[in-house]
């Protein structure tokens, strides 16, 4: 009976830790990285996940014509710098901030509505170290109308 109540027990946590790490870093983004939005107005979203160094992810989002944008992406004290590239649908490189010696927020501004990706990575700092960093990144987005 108890080997039972054990078994459960950890499967109930095995299967919540993903939901409880996700949170963390929702307010991880809510906390330490919506306030860099400003003066734009946050649209609302938290996109934040746990990376590992050395790892990529990407997002797509549609930008709209004759809006100013910000689009801020912040990774945890424990990871480097954050390289992030903003790519058209055509594969061009609208934006890499490891050009702009890792700022951490990209304005800008369209003439033409369209879908973007925004590609996250987190650096490996040192190859020789047996595990590598892991923490949270968060992809923010502000805009301004006229």
């Amino acid at each position: 009976m108890r080997k039972g109540i054990l078994l459960v027990s950890l499967v109930a946590l095995l299967v919540s830790l993903p939901t409880f790490v996700n949170a963390q870093c929702k307010q991880f983004a809510k906390k330490t990285c919506k306030v860099g939005l400003n003066p734009y107005q946050h649209d609302g979203n938290y996109h934040a996940a746990l990376l590992i160094e050395g790892e990529e992810a990407e997002l797509y989002k549609t930008f709209y014509s004759d809006t100013e944008y910000r689009v801020g992406v912040c990774g945890a004290g424990n990871l480097s710098d954050i390289e992030f590239r903003i790519v058209d649908s055509n594969g061009k490189v609208l934006y890499n901030n490891r050009y702009e010696d890792y700022e951490w927020k990209w304005d800008f501004r369209l003439e033409s509505s369209q879908q973007l990706k925004i590609v996250v990575k987190v650096p490996v700092t040192d190859e020789n170290i047996t595990e590598p960093a892991e923490g949270c990144v968060a992809i923010m987005f502000g805009f301004k109308d006229d």
